[in-house]
């Protein structure tokens, strides 16, 4: 459906009918917050191509589209919509599923968890644990209209906390589906992981998509990484072909801990990650490695940004990409290296290769650097299959889809060997070539 009277009209207008749902939540603090995101709304522009940030990305076809809240709809649940291909397998795990950002207990199972721990939706923690809520939400600012709309429908996500010296053996496994038959919805979700000192945590953020409809997912994470604090954050993004997708994931570390995030994007008519760590203290380690994968006219953005605000801190981005038929791809890294953030050792590189002769991709490394004594690189590479390699193997009696696989293979593996989980980086790759239409090496 076209949207006629506008976009921020549009969901100004939504509002009304969602405050009229929430009954007696209407005069919490929570609620306070959401009015608050309400006035930036109305400030705000949804971004254009002549914002720098976004000249790479038209978001038209987001804000052509009337999308309705999903907390402004009910929904049959129907468990069949929790597909076994959607699972990860080969480990046992902890699983908490939403559908349109909105928790659904009866497909998830959480199991037993250490004293302290917290796994559970937003929703229910703002009722059970408000404190923990109004401490930590909502530090990171709204900087565009999408962190907006999500503040301002901020209703249910991921609400996860580790207390102090607690480890988390079994990895949290988070399924989003998303979609509708009669519907083009809005997924808002909010997410937020709490780490605290000599803590760990794996997560896993599982992103599919159903139903005959196109939606927007558009979603806010926030990650606190305490000292001495180990997080390790997967994301795998395998939605519908027509579907939109817009997150921005802000982390905050202390120090001494360790905090690596893995974003697998398998495409979607338009994908945009925004993925932002601030070292806040000594000795902290942040890892960022990324592959996306698209075909068709499908548009990827990815933008991350590292910033180094205090002094012997570490870190290391490797970002790769597979682009095939008219599909287009964005990288911008930036890595920002304070005046007193000395000794710091930072690393960027972003290599993509193009399947096709119409694929693009726009790169842009940055490095800021106002200290002195650092160690800091960044590149970027572009190009296509190794012609050479290729007739080499195909030399030896190869026929020429396995030979490409290979070379696939060679490529995406400096990044996916960086996966933990023996049994999820297996299916990664799986994924991978089923998504290439290769033949699995």
């Amino acid at each position: 459906m076209t949207n006629k009277i506008g976009a921020k009209q549009w969901y100004l207008e939504n509002f009304k009918i969602f405050e009229s749902k929430l009954n007696g939540e209407s005069e919490s603090s929570f609620h306070k917050v959401r009015h608050g995101a309400l006035r930036k709304l109305q400030e705000l522009e949804f971004p254009t191509v002549k914002n720098e940030e976004w000249k790479y990305t038209n978001v038209k076809p987001v804000l052509n589209q009337n999308f309705t809240p999903a907390a402004n709809l009910k929904f049959k649940t129907d468990n069949s919509i929790l597909k076994q291909e959607y699972l990860f397998e080969g480990f046992d795990h902890h699983l908490i599923v939403f559908v349109n950002g909105l928790f659904n207990p009866e497909l998830s199972n959480i199991g037993r968890l250490p004293q302290g721990v917290i796994v559970d939706n937003l929703k229910s923690t703002i009722k059970n644990r408000p404190e923990l809520v109004e401490k930590f939400l909502h530090r990171s600012k709204i900087i565009t209209a999408f962190d907006a709309l999500n503040a301002l429908y901020a209703y249910d996500g991921l609400f996860i906390f580790i207390p102090e010296g607690k480890a988390l053996v079994k990895p949290i496994h988070v399924m989003y589906i998303n979609g509708d038959n009669e519907t083009n919805v809005l997924s808002q979700p909010k997410n937020t992981i709490i780490a605290e000192s000599n803590s760990q945590v794996s997560v896993i953020t599982n992103y599919v998509g159903t139903g005959s409809k196109n939606y927007f997912s558009n979603i806010v994470t926030e990650v606190f990484t305490d000292a001495n604090a180990v997080v390790d954050l997967y994301k795998i993004q395998n939605e519908k072909t027509d579907s939109f997708h817009i997150e921005r994931t802000e982390i905050h570390q202390k120090k001494e801990s360790v905090f690596s995030h893995f974003n697998i994007s398998f495409g979607g008519a338009l994908i945009r990650n925004d993925i932002n760590s601030t070292l806040d203290d000594e000795f902290c380690e942040c890892n960022f490695n990324g592959l996306y994968l698209a075909n068709d006219k499908q548009h990827v953005d990815n933008h991350t940004f590292v910033d180094h605000a205090t002094p012997n801190c570490l870190s290391n981005e490797l970002y790769k990409g597979i682009l095939d038929d008219e599909s287009h791809g964005v990288f911008n890294g930036k890595i920002l290296v304070r005046k007193d953030a000395q000794k710091t050792n930072a690393y960027q590189s972003n290599k993509t290769v193009l399947m096709s002769k119409k694929a693009t991709i726009d790169t842009k490394p940055q490095l800021e650097i106002y200290a002195d004594d650092v160690k800091c690189s960044h590149g970027a590479t572009v190009g296509h299959l190794d012609d050479t390699a290729f007739f080499y193997i195909r030399s030896r009696g190869v026929p020429s889809s396995i030979a490409k696989s290979m070379l696939i293979r060679a490529f995406v593996s400096d990044v996916i060997e960086k996966v933990k989980i023996e049994s999820l980086k297996e299916k990664l790759n799986h994924m991978i070539f089923e998504h290439l239409n290769r033949e699995e090496i």
